[in-house]
């Protein structure tokens, strides 16, 4: 496993606390959000990475995990337990364990425990959790409208998941167990699984929130007027004042995406006018408006 330093994927040093973790984290997701950058696998992989890296220093029980063993922290626990059974029990004449071990020396112990079977430690007879699996489950965003369950099949075996309404691209969820086989009768490891959300719409996204341009006639923008938009939920009728300038924002509330595991609760749908101005007028509309020019407007 290729080691990843999330302190420098998020731009913070080790004395960070929770408070510079969350806002540097919330930085950077907006910074390499999918739906902010299209097409772009560079920042697909970063935004996966900040996510990572946010999941685990956001935990103190990971962090501190991660801390001590690094690339190694998910197994830091069955560490701790062959470190306890290697020490020498009083009487027994057993042999001694010497600690103070560098990280080089902890990978070196997992690579082989984990790795493919170590033949002195099974001869021991230790019980090793097993690997923790990692897969990539794609949805479209109108997937995540409501929770919905799948079947996915893992070593030959089908498992049924619950995807709750409102899971976030680049997000990741564990099921306990489903990971490869322990070692002499050791835990299974878990499985991973991180949703890439194709965004099938026709509106840009933030977290729950969703965005769309709409082009209104240069007469509507200026006597108001009501138009009719599309939304997730369906058409929507909207009133546009009298005198709408360019780039005016409204906002819809609770017309956006499900919260993530928060029922009945909802993002916000933002509408951005764009004002068209015509570009091919006829003698009647120039004369128009150039009675219009003459009035000072």
């Amino acid at each position: 496993m290729e080691f990843i330093d999330y302190y420098n994927v998020l731009g913070i040093t080790k004395k960070a606390t929770d408070a510079d973790i969350k806002k540097a984290y919330r930085k950077l997701a907006r910074k390499y959000h999918p739906d902010l950058n299209p097409n772009d696998t560079e920042a697909e992989k970063k935004f996966k990475q900040i996510n990572e890296a946010n999941e685990v220093l956001s935990d103190s029980e990971k962090r501190k995990k991660y801390d001590q063993y690094g690339k190694d922290w998910q197994h830091a626990d069955e560490f701790e337990k062959q470190k306890k059974a290697r020490r020498p029990k009083s009487g027994s004449g057993g042999y001694s364990y010497s600690g103070g071990q560098s990280a080089e020396d902890f990978s070196d112990f997992f690579e082989s425990m984990f790795g493919g079977g170590d033949f002195r430690s099974s001869q021991r007879g230790g019980r090793f959790r097993g690997q923790d699996y990692n897969a990539e489950l794609q949805l479209n965003l109108t997937d995540t409208l409501t929770t919905q369950k799948q079947t996915l099949t893992v070593n030959s075996k089908n498992i049924r998941i619950t995807i709750p309404a409102g899971v976030e691209n680049g997000q990741t969820i564990k099921i306990a167990g489903h990971g490869g086989p322990g070692i002499n009768n050791g835990p299974a490891g878990d499985l991973y699984i991180t949703f890439n959300i194709q965004n099938n719409t026709a509106f840009g996204r933030e977290n729950a929130d969703l965005f769309k341009s709409v082009e209104i006639p240069l007469s509507t923008a200026v006597l108001g007027g009501e138009i009719t938009i599309d939304t997730l939920s369906g058409k929507v009728k909207l009133k546009v004042k009298p005198g709408t300038a360019n780039g005016t924002k409204v906002k819809l509330k609770g017309k956006g995406l499900p919260k993530y595991k928060k029922k009945d609760q909802f993002g916000d749908f933002f509408v951005t006018y764009t004002v068209k101005i015509p570009v091919e007028l006829n003698e009647r509309q120039k004369k128009l408006f150039q009675q219009l020019a003459e009035t000072n407007l």
